[in-house]
């Protein structure tokens, strides 16, 4: 019988990406407050009650490290952008385009010198530590400092970024100076489980598939300095903390309202995000044909961990268990099934609006996974 190492730090065999799908009090409050019918102290009196209610649910869920379910954000990222100085909303003429809608117009503007001072989210995780059980850990998470870069790639914000920043390498080591200044709050707060998401890497392999699509032969040189240039900004931000703070990253194609945005397996990012990303572990999207097949996993260091991200947040349809096990098994072709573990391939709700499935069926999902990892890698 193979013996599996038990795991006391993130990742955890049975694990999420982060978000849940925002309560009914949660939407009302906030469209209340919208229209200046409550204060903001009475929109976080609805939040702060909302999520004691979740973090006992995830706890009795038997999660291991649980978050807010981003229940006080909009947006998974953009609520942490408009969180650094230096950066105010911003409005466009279009929103994302997604496989079949269009998101809020809503984006970044750079209007001075970056900082990671005060940042609102350490509130947010303090918050999530003053309540949850002895032993639970709280994941903190945030988007990658990549992502932030990818934001101002839309022509739209080019212009922008110019006025305040003459060359990308200025503007990279600002992205990375306000981020460490956040990161060193959070830790120094009590995080140490910190979890960078990233989709620039879906979009990039999705980037690629299209040029390889139009051109087998198409220069791809542009697309692979830009994975160099993401690559060198994520690790400069989270290189040299103490060992006891644990930093992963989850990657996907895109998740709102149970669309998506990128399509394309991880070769093409294989040998940077894969390879050199100086994380703990990746949580990687794998729920559809869209991610490819698990080959690009022979690339992750063998000290690194794999969350699959096998279950999808998208539906509400339960997998059929004996076939995520079995994508286990083929996943460990490729990397050690010591070093894999389960969770959703992302959030049940990365924006407010959340993914068509009910609560029920969400928390269904969750069940699954841990039956399945106890199946798979015992108790």
């Amino acid at each position: 019988m193979t013996e599996f190492t038990n795991r006391t730090t993130s990742p955890f065999r049975y694990d999420i990406v982060g978000s849940f799908l925002r309560p009914t009090e949660i939407k009302v409050a906030r469209e209340k407050f919208a229209q200046g019918k409550i204060s903001q102290e009475e929109l976080i009196a609805v939040e702060d009650q909302a999520i004691i209610k979740l973090i006992k649910e995830e706890e009795a869920a038997g999660l291991k490290a649980v978050t807010d379910g981003e229940f006080r954000r909009s947006w998974w990222h953009l609520d942490f952008f408009w969180g650094l100085q230096g950066v105010e909303k911003a409005t466009l003429a279009h929103g994302y385009h997604f496989a079949d809608e269009e998101t809020r117009p809503e984006t970044v503007k750079i209007t001075g010198p970056l900082a990671g001072d005060h940042h609102p989210f350490v509130e947010h995780f303090n918050f999530v530590r003053d309540h949850v059980s002895k032993g639970i850990q709280v994941k903190q998470t945030i988007p990658a400092p990549a992502q932030f870069l990818e934001e101002f790639l839309r022509p739209e914000n080019q212009a922008n970024v110019k006025q305040f920043y003459t060359s990308l390498a200025e503007l990279d080591d600002a992205v990375v100076k306000a981020y460490r200044q956040v990161v060193q709050a959070l830790y120094d707060a009590g995080c140490r489980t910190l979890q960078l998401d990233d989709c620039t890497w879906g979009i990039s392999v999705n980037a690629f598939a299209n040029l390889k699509k139009k051109d087998p032969n198409a220069d791809v040189s542009e697309l692979k300095t830009l994975q160099e240039r993401f690559l060198k900004v994520n690790n400069a931000t989270i290189a040299n903390w103490p060992a006891d703070l644990t930093i992963n990253t989850h990657v996907c194609r895109g998740n709102y309202h149970s669309t998506w945005a990128a399509a394309g397996g991880y070769g093409p990012v294989a040998d940077t995000l894969l390879a050199q990303e100086n994380v703990t572990a990746f949580y990687l999207e794998y729920d559809s044909e869209r991610a490819g097949g698990f080959e690009p996993l022979i690339k992750v260091p063998n000290d690194k961990y794999v969350v699959l991200g096998l279950v999808t947040s998208k539906t509400g349809e339960l997998e059929d268990k004996e076939t995520i096990i079995n994508r286990i098994h083929e996943a460990a072709k490729f990397h050690p099934l010591d070093k894999l573990c389960l969770s959703p391939q992302c959030g049940f709700a990365s924006t407010e609006e959340g993914n068509v499935l009910t609560t029920d069926q969400q928390w269904a999902k969750l069940k699954l996974i841990q039956e399945i990892a106890q199946e798979v890698w015992g108790k």
